[in-house]
């Protein structure tokens, strides 16, 4: 029986994952990188899992609402202003991913952008869709040598009124990810 982590930062952005030969384990990191990568490594303390797999709501700059990404590649865009001083600001989970064999049909490839502040003015951001929680769990995952990997739902664009349009769109995105999920049942 495959152990699998399921992360999500709020109660809104919470997703049953039903599939035949996991277990699933559910974890509410709360919003931010410190909260998150501190319950995120307590959980994996206890649970020992195979496959760590977050799941949330997302802000974007160039994509639309609804669309949704599986990403294997991480920037820290708080650290990306010091990457010129040798500080480490991207990370890419899809080796160990691979090594594992999980998530391989997994093809709505994405970048997450992660920090801790909420952007709601349009401005330069690398990546397809912007966080507060990925990039810190990749890196505890990284550390722990457990398969990482994060399913992003857009539910605002920036510069938007972004922060109404997230509360408004949870109830879309947790819709619209229980339905990828049931779709790839099979697939893990």
């Amino acid at each position: 029986m495959l152990k699998i982590l399921v992360t999500y930062a709020v109660q809104g952005e919470f997703v049953e994952i039903k599939w035949p030969d996991v277990e699933p384990y559910y974890i509410r990191t709360g919003i931010g990188k410190v909260k998150s990568a501190f319950h995120l490594a307590e959980a994996i303390r206890q649970v020992q899992p195979d496959l760590v797999l977050n799941i949330g709501s997302a802000g974007t700059v160039s994509h639309q609402v609804g669309d949704i990404f599986v990403c294997r590649k991480f920037i820290d865009r708080d650290m990306q202003k010091l990457a010129g001083f040798g500080m480490e600001c991207e990370i890419d989970s899809s080796a160990l991913l691979e090594t594992k064999g999980f998530c391989k049909h997994w093809t709505e490839e994405g970048i997450c952008n992660t920090g801790d502040g909420f952007l709601t003015e349009l401005t330069h951001v690398s990546g397809d869709v912007v966080d507060m929680e990925a990039y810190a769990q990749a890196f505890v995952c990284r550390s722990k040598e457990i398969p990482f990997i994060s399913v992003k739902y857009v539910t605002d664009i920036i510069g938007q009124n972004s922060v109404k349009h997230w509360e408004d769109k949870l109830v879309d995105a947790r819709q619209g990810l229980s339905d990828y999920f049931n779709v790839l049942k099979e697939r893990i």
